[in-house]
């Protein structure tokens, strides 16, 4: 049980008709991906929060089986790079002691991103937290939750807008207004759910007031009781997989299902009132918008201080990584809070240790200022990791760093883009002949796309620098939103 599983590739029976949804593939720490520099294992770390000293196990993991760094995520993972294919009993070893393996059956399942400040700075409508403990508990007792792929994605936003932009597929928002024990001027019952007064069982601390669920992100909304809120998330995952069976998708994510999601919000609704959790209808609501946590000091309420770095291009060495863990073991709240932004946030230090020790992550490498040009650059692993990369697009994008500010640029070896981010952003694909630079996201105006068609030295690097730097300042969008 403990060596690396297989890639599943069983195919559909006979008698089921062709769908457009390939099989679910997505590595975990039990089941390696094979690249080109070794096997792959994507550790997940619910709302990126990591103790200090599970963070030294991740190192230490880092350093004996793999490459020796820490690969950041779009959702606030960790990738182990760079390891033996039979490493897959010593990994799981690692992380089980660390603490890291709370359930076998679920590690690949344990999807949720949650705002990394939340508790720290004084925004929002309270501390998510308690929702993400709940959440993960909830989630590994659930037999139905280990049909969960490994890309359907919870978010747990405390208000901000922070994470309810990442497209996630079940949304928690903290609201300031009381939970729904029945309808209002805002919001009124739903159809065939009673908004029952009885509670599931407090969750303490849990963000003050209500919350809102979202499912997929258009479509209605059902508003809950804050105690409520880690329950009333999984019961919508586990309506969604039976709306997934019932039509025969095999859909991932909620996204995928054929019929939209109105008739899933009701049917979640049903069940909430069923295992008496009140909720209302949320007419209207829409998913707020919020900014990343930008790199520097982050003053809180109660005198304390976070610090928030960003990784250069998503990777940190051992050290590095060995530095973060042990300011917040020392200066901090033992804590490190990995975030979807390819970022870390160190909380409860004092004045005088935050502005120390926010120097010396910057002398180590990490980017500690906005106005890096590093800041809001990313890329994929690129040549030689991934055999299907035309470029090595990590020391390409170092040639062309420009200035900082403007559009996140992300650049991608080949035309799947893996990892690129939400929103808005400068898309540098790499091409048979050369790179294309264009600006891809939801706005409906902007600049026409720039191409490069011959990066060869000495001329091109600097043409590529100036198309990004272009494309940077743009303001929108020219593009239809990516559908891969």
């Amino acid at each position: 049980m403990l060596a690396a599983m297989p890639t599943a590739t069983n195919p559909p029976p006979r008698d089921e008709p062709p769908i457009s949804v390939r099989l679910d593939a997505c590595p975990g720490t039990l089941r390696l991906h094979m690249a080109d520099d070794g096997a792959l294992a994507r550790v997940r770390v619910p709302g990126g929060v990591l103790t200090a000293a599970q963070a030294a196990a991740l190192a230490d993991a880092a350093v004996r089986l793999g490459d020796g760094a820490l690969h950041l995520t779009s959702r606030g993972n960790v990738q182990l790079r760079g390891l033996d294919g039979d490493c897959g009993a010593a990994l799981a070893g690692l992380l089980d002691a660390a603490g890291l393996l709370p359930s076998y059956r679920h590690e690949r399942v344990r999807n949720i991103v949650a705002s990394p400040l939340s508790g720290l700075d004084g925004a929002g409508h309270g501390d998510v937290r308690p929702w993400l403990g709940a959440l993960d508990g909830l989630l590994c007792a659930s037999e139905a939750a280990t049909a969960l792929s490994g890309r359907f994605l919870f978010a747990l936003d405390d208000g901000r807008g922070d994470v309810a932009s990442l497209g996630a597929d079940v949304t928690l928002i903290a609201s300031g207004a009381a939970g729904a024990a029945s309808g209002d001027a805002a919001s009124g019952p739903v159809e065939g759910a009673a908004s029952s007064s009885a509670a599931s069982g407090p969750v303490e601390g849990a963000a003050s007031g209500g919350a809102v669920l979202h499912i997929g992100g258009a479509g209605g909304a059902l508003r809950v009781r804050g105690t409520d809120a880690p329950r009333a998330a999984l019961v919508a995952a586990e309506v969604f997989l039976d709306t997934a069976a019932e039509s025969r998708s095999r859909a991932w994510r909620v996204s995928d299902l054929p019929d939209g999601t109105e008739e899933l919000v009701r049917e979640t609704a049903r069940r909430l009132d069923a295992a008496g959790i009140g909720c209302t209808y949320a007419a209207g609501t829409s998913l707020p918008t919020g900014a990343a946590p930008a790199p520097g000091v982050v003053s809180g309420p109660d005198g304390h201080r976070a610090l928030s770095v960003l990784a250069p291009l998503g990777t940190l060495t051992a050290a590095q990584w060995r530095l973060l863990a042990e300011v917040a073991r020392a200066d901090g709240a033992g804590e490190v809070r990995l975030t979807p932004w390819r970022g870390v946030v160190v909380p409860g230090l004092d004045h005088a240790a935050a502005d120390a020790r926010l120097g010396d992550l910057a002398a180590a490498g990490l980017i500690t200022d906005p106005a890096s040009p590093w800041h809001g650059v990313g890329a994929c692993i690129g040549r030689p990791g991934c055999a299907k990369s035309l470029a090595d697009v990590r020391a390409d994008a170092a040639t062309a760093l420009g200035t900082g500010g403007g559009l996140p640029v992300y650049w991608s070896g080949c035309a799947r883009r893996c990892g690129h981010p939400q929103g808005d952003w400068v898309d540098v694909v790499a091409e048979q002949d050369g790179y294309r630079v264009s600006v891809r996201g939801t706005s409906p105006e902007g600049p026409p796309p720039a191409t490069v068609t011959e990066p060869t030295p000495p001329t091109a690097p600097a043409a590529l620098a100036a198309a990004v730097a272009s494309a940077r300042t743009a303001t929108a969008c020219t593009h239809t939103p990516l559908t891969q």
